[in-house]
């Protein structure tokens, strides 16, 4: 880590599964998918995206496939002990992740500037002033 780099640490709510995350996210906002609903019991999940090379995982995870909106598959990563819902992506093959914001140990890391799938947002879900909203996922 170099000297005044952001480091972002977080993990589950037992505490075997943990993330340290070293410089500033590539992305921060809402998914408002029907998968990320499901996932979460909630009208949307907060992520943050970072690098594989940024990340370092300790601890066991269990992973969830699930099929993706862009055809491919989703990967989902709990705790194997208290099923906190912690990060996406497959460990060891992704070049990148996402970590859900609740996962956070500080969560003012968080600053969300967009929101994804907003054309599933639930009308009872929030959609903060400020986001740049996407009906679908953002174009690459």
């Amino acid at each position: 880590m170099q000297e005044n780099e952001t480091k972002i640490t977080g993990g589950c709510l037992c505490g075997a599964l943990r993330y340290e995350a070293h410089g500033e996210p590539l992305h921060m906002g809402h998914c408002y998918c029907d998968d990320c609903q499901k996932a979460s019991g909630s009208g949307f999940i907060p992520f943050m995206g970072f690098s594989a090379a940024a990340l370092r995982f300790t601890g066991p995870s269990r992973a969830f496939i699930s099929p993706a909106a862009n055809g491919g598959d989703a990967t989902r990563n709990s705790c194997p002990n208290c099923n906190s819902l912690v990060f996406g992506g497959v460990v060891g093959e992704s070049d990148s992740f996402t970590i859900y914001a609740g996962s956070l140990d500080d969560k003012s890391h968080f600053h969300p500037q967009i929101a994804i799938f907003a054309r599933n947002r639930p009308a009872w879900a929030p959609l903060p002033e400020g986001l740049t909203v996407f009906q679908e996922m953002p174009p690459a």
